[in-house]
């Protein structure tokens, strides 16, 4: 039998000096690495929708999506499961980031592009090489 491929989506945020806003995972798929704010698509919620639900739950902030920055896939990376995520570049056009979740996460961070944490999730990964 095989499994479903689960829908998730995730955003890139930047902030005016072009850090790049990170939350840690503490739960699996890739537990204890950094990536990018988001969550699991449900059904017949637009990922975009999502995507700013999921941040606004997450971090406590409201974003603005100003694109499709790349697709981004991760399998079985700790939870026996195939996710595949649109990630969207956004900005946070209200509040300031906080941990909403505890239990979720375990810290925020804005990060320089050029000294990012060493443990990354697929997605953030998959966003840098689409980056070039």
């Amino acid at each position: 039998m095989t499994k479903p491929v689960e829908a998730g989506c995730g955003a890139a945020i930047l902030d005016a000096q072009g850090r790049l806003l990170l939350i840690q995972r503490l739960k699996q798929p890739e537990a204890g690495a950094w990536g990018l704010p988001g969550g699991k698509i449900d059904f017949g919620e637009r990922a975009e929708d999502t995507a700013r639900r999921e941040i606004l739950e997450e971090l406590g902030i409201e974003i603005e999506l100003t694109g499709l920055a790349c697709i981004a896939e991760t399998i079985d990376a700790g939870d026996g499961r195939h996710w595949v995520a649109p990630v969207y570049s956004a900005r946070i056009i209200s509040g300031e980031p906080e941990v909403m979740e505890p239990e979720k996460h375990g810290g925020w961070g804005w990060f320089d592009l050029a000294d990012l944490p060493d443990r990354l999730t697929s997605p953030i990964k998959d966003w840098l090489r689409a980056q070039g």
